[in-house]
C-alpha cells in the first residue's frame, strides 16, 4: 500500500516537533491552502495557512519591486511567538511557529532541511 503525500509530508512536519521550541508547523500552498499540518490547540490552521503564504507572498512582491532577488525566508516576531515561512520548491510554503524565547539557528537549519523534504516529495 502506497504511503499518501499527505502522510509524508506529515511526518516530516511531525519530525520538526521534536526540535525545541517549535510549537506548530504546516506545508501550505503558496496560495495559502493546507496541506499537511502539524497545529495543536486553538490555532485555526487554514486561517493561519492562509494568512501566512498572503504574508509571504507581500514580501516577495515587495523584494521583486526593489529588485532584491528572491527571499529566502519571512520572519515575524510578535510577543508570543515567532512565525517562520520558507519556500519548500516552487508550489508550497513550509510554516513555523515558534516560542519567542527560541534562538533561531538550530530551528532555521532543520526548516530549510524539512522544506527542501517537502520540495521533493511534491515534485
Amino acid at each position: 500500500m502506497a504511503i499518501s503525500v499527505k502522510s509524508m509530508i506529515e511526518e516530516v512536519l511531525n519530525d520538526l516537533r521534536k526540535v525545541g521550541g517549535i510549537n506548530a508547523s504546516a506545508a501550505v500552498t503558496r496560495d495559502g491552502l493546507l496541506i499537511a499540518s502539524d497545529v495543536a490547540g486553538d490555532v485555526d490552521v487554514d486561517t493561519f495557512a492562509a494568512m501566512t503564504a498572503t504574508m509571504t507572498g507581500a514580501a516577495e512582491t515587495a523584494m521583486s519591486e526593489v529588485k532584491a532577488g528572491n527571499i529566502s525566508r519571512v520572519i515575524v516576531e510578535g510577543e508570543s511567538a515567532k512565525i517562520i515561512a520558507m519556500g519548500a520548491g516552487p508550489k508550497a510554503l513550509l510554516i513555523v511557529l515558534s516560542s519567542p524565547e527560541t534562538p533561531l539557528g538550530l530551528i532555521l537549519i532543520k526548516i530549510s532541511e524539512a522544506s527542501k523534504k517537502i520540495a521533493k516529495i511534491l515534485e
